[in-house]
């Protein structure tokens, strides 16, 4: 909602302010007094561009307020023109670009004129009015819509925490499970290629050590020999002296040593025996742990591990895969409901179009538009949040014009009437402030009054705001400005009672103070309260 609307240096505007109200508020005056720079202040704080010939008389700096929205979602707009330089705008005392500003006011109001920027062209703005014109008809379908599209979006959410796509994580399987598999099937033991490269020197080198084992024994049996006799001298010395007995021990114990020894020796070169395959296995099999440890390692425990997790690996993958050809089903399941949901609520937009733009014809023709042709298109569009849906105005003013998207080649007044009757037949939703400018050309009499009702309907739902001509229209107002100009400089005024009576008696007979034609003001004023006619 607009709630006030002031404008400063405007052009013959001097300063003059609007306070405007909920229901239909009407701006009249005499042509030239400045009724359509009102409007100009406030498309300016609807972004449009600003430039030094809009600063009354060329000096200093036009000024535009606004105050839009309700409770704590209000919002203190500002425009400043200056006679030369750039515009400035402020938000709640804030700097910011135009385009910010129009951004932030935009969705609070539409001006509805010839070259403004319609609502109605936007695709999503014409979705709105269709479905809030069948409740009904529409909103289970829409409601059912939206359930199924959040569904499918929890899903999506589920299905992308899994990790990577699909495809990736199976070539990373494929990678893992056979590195996994390769170690697996090699299974190396911690240690094990040490061990294996002793075993492999022996056997490569079991002759050498048979002879020198043979040659060591032979050479113990000679120490046994001599050792005899050390022994047998060492006893006679024992004999003679007792003290020496240790002596002759210990040569005993070093000879069983070394005759047990020789024994060993050659106990061993007589076990060893040149088994050619197992060296074959050995060495294959360092071979083996070798390549592991070139692609795994350096060493064999990196190698372990390196298995270790590789397998563990392949292991998380292959759950990752299960959850997600289980979630794949479920992401079918799910698109297939929102394209069930989609069809159904297309099907209900579908039959809401028609019958929105049947009952606008209706409204055009209340406002004396002849016999134009409207269509409210519904076609296919990606699928969002309010479904599968573009809708889109086509209109022609003449069964002879072919028909176009709204907006091509229409009259501002043609457009206002237009934008009226949808909104109408749309139940009035949309922007909480509609702007009418032009909305009476070319309109007069019953048509005239018609126009003042359907204006008040629409104020039922919506603020609405009409730069008007028409008496009829004016008499349907809940707040009433005149702008009238003094002395080259113009100003807004509120009137009520006489004051207001007398402004529709102008605009009646052109004369405010005509007896009669105040009389014929406060008959109109009558039927506009339902107190007649």
């Amino acid at each position: 909602m607009l709630h006030h609307l002031r404008v400063v240096n405007l052009g013959v505007i001097s300063d003059s302010s609007l306070d405007l109200t909920p229901g239909l508020n009407v701006i009249t005056g005499e042509t030239g007094t400045g009724k359509t720079l009102l409007l100009g202040g406030l498309r300016l704080l609807l972004g449009e561009k600003a430039d030094g010939s809009m600063v009354g008389g060329g000096e200093g700096e036009a000024r535009v307020e606004g105050l839009f929205g309700e409770g704590d979602e209000e919002v203190a707009v500002a425009r400043t023109i200056p006679a030369s330089g750039k515009s400035r705008a402020y938000a709640d005392g804030v700097l910011v670009s135009a385009p910010a500003l129009a951004e932030r006011v935009g969705p609070l109001v539409e001006i509805i004129g010839q070259h403004d920027q319609l609502a109605i062209r936007r695709p999503a703005v014409v979705l709105g009015l269709v479905d809030s014109s069948d409740p009904a008809g529409i909103g289970p379908a829409l409601e059912a819509y939206r359930e199924a599209w959040e569904h499918l979006r929890e899903v999506e959410a589920a299905a992308a925490e899994l990790g990577g796509d699909g495809m990736a994580l199976r070539r990373e399987l494929d990678l893992v499970s056979f590195q996994a598999e390769e170690i697996s099937r090699i299974a190396p033991a911690e240690g094990e290629d040490a061990e294996l490269e002793v075993e492999a020197s022996r056997l490569r080198n079991i002759e050498e050590v048979t002879i020198n084992l043979a040659e060591s024994s032979r050479y113990l049996e000679q120490v046994s020999e001599l050792g005899g006799e050390v022994v047998s001298r060492l006893r006679k010395v024992a004999d003679l002296d007792p003290s020496s007995r240790p002596l002759a021990e210990q040569a005993e114990l070093i000879m069983d040593q070394l005759a047990e020894l020789s024994r060993d020796a050659l106990h061993t070169a007589e076990g060893l025996d040149r088994d050619e395959q197992r060296l074959v296995e050995v060495e294959a099999r360092l071979t083996a742990i070798g390549d592991l440890k070139r692609k795994y390692g350096p060493t064999l425990a990196e190698v372990i591990e390196f298995g270790r997790k590789t397998a563990e690996r392949a292991a998380e993958i292959e759950s990752i895969l299960a959850d997600a050809d289980l979630m794949e089903e479920k992401l079918r399941s799910a698109r297939a409901r929102v394209a069930e949901a989609a069809e159904r609520l297309t099907r209900a937009r579908e039959a809401a179009a028609r019958t929105l733009a049947e009952r606008a014809l209706e409204h055009l023709a209340d406002l004396g538009m002849g016999n134009p042709r409207l269509e409210v298109r519904i076609e296919p569009a990606e699928p969002g949040p309010s479904g599968a849906d573009r809708a889109e105005v086509w209109f022609s003013s003449d069964p002879r014009l072919e028909m176009a998207p709204v907006g091509s080649g229409a009259s501002g007044g043609e457009l206002s009437r237009l934008v009226l009757a949808i909104r109408l037949a749309a139940r009035g939703e949309g922007s909480q402030t509609l702007v009418f400018d032009e909305v009476d050309t070319g309109v007069g009499g019953t048509t005239a009054l018609a126009m003042g009702r359907k204006l008040a309907a629409l104020a039922e739902h919506a603020q609405v705001v009409c730069v008007t001509h028409l008496p009829q229209v004016a008499a349907f107002a809940t707040t009433h400005f005149v702008v009238t100009r003094d002395g080259g400089q113009a100003r807004a005024t509120r009137v009520e009672g006489e004051e207001r009576v007398r402004e529709i008696t102008r605009m009646l007979a052109g004369l405010p103070d005509s007896e009669a034609g105040q009389v014929a003001a406060k008959e109109l004023l009558d039927i506009a309260a339902g107190r007649s006619g």
